[in-house]
């Protein structure tokens, strides 16, 4: 089925208002909803919404109806995508990446890591989570940084929810600095399979249990739960409306880290867990994307 871009050509102001329209709108629908800096100088932007349809007349005329209120007179304009392997395509090419002790490799890269590295290998695949996109690496570094730091007496915090594993390559790094029991879950069950080929790959297949499972919807997550430590890389509607959730699935003491965050949605995710009497640590920013730990 064709792919198709949907977009309007605005300013940063209206590129973040048809984000925030246009990511409701079509939030149960599950369409990627996106906003790009197309010209700095001349302050241009555009916001796109991805469908897969046979044809794109019945979005363009939805996406011109949310936004007749807010943005009048913005013409949608339309781009048939070509049909490549991204996954694949994107990955070709793309060099090793480090996050705090962490070094993200493909099985070409093998000879990048060096003594004191912890080499995750994680190949092209139909997951997300390669340590390249600001979220994952952002997670990578603050997961280093938060087990480093846990408290002496007990050492490390178990058991860990990776929630929206994607790749695995989150839940692979907590296994790979502790002894922790792990529960990766992702509601994809491509990623789901893709990450348990991951784990086996990287060796702590015994340590590390990947389902598919929505949300905090899975009888497995409420038998494992609490958990002193929730890794939680998805999208910040989503997490904003999971904070009770995850609130109620953390241990006394217990740690957060969130991410899939753009920097200017961190103050709406961090009233959204304040509200849950949880506390603000520290943030990573890093390409416009922003890694939060809460506690």
């Amino acid at each position: 089925m064709p792919t198709y871009r949907l977009f309007i050509t605005t300013d940063e102001a209206g590129a973040s208002t048809a984000l925030d329209v246009l990511g409701t709108a079509f939030e149960d629908e599950g369409h990627a909803v996106a906003t790009t800096e197309i010209d700095e100088d001349a302050g241009i932007w555009q916001a796109s919404v991805y469908v897969e349809a046979e044809s794109p007349d019945e979005m363009e005329a939805a996406i011109s109806h949310h936004l007749a209120d807010v943005l009048p007179g913005l013409e949608v304009e339309t781009e048939e995508l070509p049909e490549i392997d991204w996954v694949t395509h994107s990955l070709e090419g793309l060099k090793p990446v480090r996050a705090g002790r962490f070094i993200v490799h493909g099985s070409h890269d093998k000879d990048a890591v060096r003594i004191g590295d912890i080499g995750i290998l994680i190949d092209a695949a139909q997951a997300f989570g390669t340590g390249h996109h600001g979220t994952t690496a952002g997670c990578l570094e603050m997961l280093d940084s938060v087990i480093r730091g846990w408290p002496a007496a007990s050492g490390y915090p178990s058991p860990i929810l990776d929630l929206g594993t994607g790749s695995g390559v989150l839940a692979i790094a907590a296994a790979k600095i502790t002894p922790a029991s792990v529960l990766a879950t992702d509601i994809d069950p491509i990623a789901t399979r893709v990450a348990l080929e991951n784990m086996k790959i990287n060796k702590v297949g015994n340590q590390v249990r990947a389902i598919t499972a929505a949300g905090f919807h899975s009888p497995e997550i409420a038998n494992a739960a609490p958990f002193e430590l929730i890794v939680a890389n998805i999208l910040a509607r989503p997490l904003m409306k999971m904070a009770p959730e995850i609130s109620n699935a953390l241990a006394p003491g217990g740690s957060v880290i969130l991410s899939g965050i753009l920097a200017e949605q961190r103050w709406k995710v961090l009233a959204a867990f304040n509200a849950q009497g949880m506390a603000h640590v520290r943030t990573i920013w890093r390409n416009g994307w922003v890694t939060i730990h809460l506690r």
